[in-house]
C-alpha cells in the first residue's frame, strides 16, 4: 500500500507548478526613495510604481530634461534651499537625512526614470 501512496503523491507533486513568481527587486536608490524612514520622496512626488504619491512637488520622471546633469540633480536633493529659499523640500544632505552614498543612489535611480 505504501508504494501506491508514494506513487500517487509523486504523481500529484509532478502536476503542481514549480514556477516561482518573480520577486520584486528594488534598486538601492528606489528603496531609499520609497522608504518612509529615509528619502520618502513619495510623500511629495509621484514616482513610477509608487503607491499613494503626494502632489506637492513635480512628478519625478524625465529628470534629464529638467536638470543639466546628474550633479545638478544631486545638488537639488542635497540642499534645495540653495536654489529656492522658500522650498518645502528638505535639505537631505545638509540635514544628514541621507548620507552622501544614499543621495548618490537616489540620484542614479531617479535619473533613469522615463
Amino acid at each position: 500500500m505504501k508504494p501506491i501512496i508514494t506513487l500517487v503523491f509523486l504523481a500529484l507533486l509532478s502536476c503542481t507548478s514549480t514556477t516561482k513568481m518573480p520577486e520584486q527587486t528594488f534598486s538601492p536608490g528606489k528603496q531609499i526613495a520609497f522608504s518612509r524612514d529615509k528619502g520618502n520622496c513619495l510623500a511629495c512626488h509621484a514616482i513610477e510604481d509608487g503607491e499613494s504619491p503626494g502632489n506637492i512637488g513635480p512628478a519625478l520622471k524625465n529628470l534629464s530634461t529638467r536638470f543639466k546633469n546628474k550633479q545638478q540633480l544631486r545638488e537639488q536633493i542635497w540642499d534645495a534651499t540653495q536654489f529656492n529659499p522658500e522650498t518645502s523640500m528638505p535639505p537631505f544632505g545638509i540635514n544628514k537625512i541621507l548620507s552622501e552614498n544614499e543621495i548618490d543612489q537616489v540620484v542614479d535611480y531617479l535619473w533613469g526614470l522615463k
